[in-house]
């Protein structure tokens, strides 16, 4: 065998080690990669209730589950579902003695509606201690009340609220100069809404406000309104409830009593 001959074998060979190497690199890879999305699937491997078929369980017998409260604990002592447990998702690891020790036992957690992650917090981080029963009542604790269940009501549930106001003038300025910052929410009946509104705004029911509150964005500036103040006022409440906080309170008549635009 000449020399350029061996010269040429031997980098055909260096050639087919370094891509054996290589295949075995990008196959340890592959594993790895399936390995840690199998672990982030597990983690979120929650089941979802809805309210009808908690009502149920709660009807029923409490004894069979664990519902817990993930919010924190001045929420829970102003409202809370009947028999819940007051775990903080935020102070969790301090009262895990909280938990069951079984951990075959169902665990439902809530919190303060679709757009709050305490609820989901908890059971991802009851599903890495190993609890394999775990939920999540995803509407929380304002579809809850909505729905008219009973709840249990501190001293302060019925305090009165100052709500931020909004003149006209100013409302109509934000929806001209940002509109992609503001949604403006009219929360009175369907047939009041289609007889006339302000440009521009969504129409979300007070009776089922919470139910359809997934549709506002958090980081935008929420303005409710309604005829005369009463309806606008319990949905800014509601809001508050659900973790919005830059809130606006408008009124549709002095809207009309300052002769500015009425779609519908």
């Amino acid at each position: 065998m000449g020399i350029m001959t061996m010269l040429q074998k031997l980098n055909e060979e260096d050639m087919m080690s370094t891509l054996r190497k290589a295949a075995g690199l990008f196959l340890l890879f592959i594993v790895v990669l399936g390995l840690q999305t199998a672990a982030g699937a597990q983690a979120e491997a929650y089941q979802v209730i809805g309210h009808t078929e908690l009502k149920a369980l709660v009807d029923a017998d409490m004894r069979n589950f664990l519902l817990v409260d993930a919010r924190n604990p001045e929420e829970y002592r102003e409202a809370h579902i009947p028999g819940a447990v007051n775990i903080p998702q935020k102070k969790m690891d301090n009262l895990l003695g909280l938990l069951p020790a079984d951990k075959r036992v169902r665990i439902i957690y809530y919190c303060n509606g679709v757009k709050c992650g305490k609820s989901k917090k908890a059971a991802i981080k009851s599903m890495e201690m190993g609890y394999t029963n775990v939920w999540v009542y995803a509407e929380g604790m304002p579809v809850w009340e909505e729905m008219g269940y009973s709840f249990y009501k501190g001293g302060d549930y019925e305090k009165k609220i100052e709500t931020t106001k909004i003149v006209p003038q100013d409302l109509k300025k934000m929806m001209d100069t940002e509109p992609d910052s503001v949604t403006v929410v009219d929360v009175r009946d369907p047939e009041e809404f289609a007889e006339g509104h302000i440009p521009g705004a969504i129409n979300l029911p007070l009776q089922n406000f919470a139910s359809g509150s997934g549709v506002l964005d958090k980081d935008k500036k929420i303005v409710v309104y309604c005829n005369s103040g009463g309806r606008s006022y319990g949905a800014y409440k509601k809001l508050m409830k659900l973790g919005y906080k830059n809130i606006y309170q408008a009124i549709f008549a002095d809207w009309k009593e300052a002769h500015l635009p009425v779609a519908g």
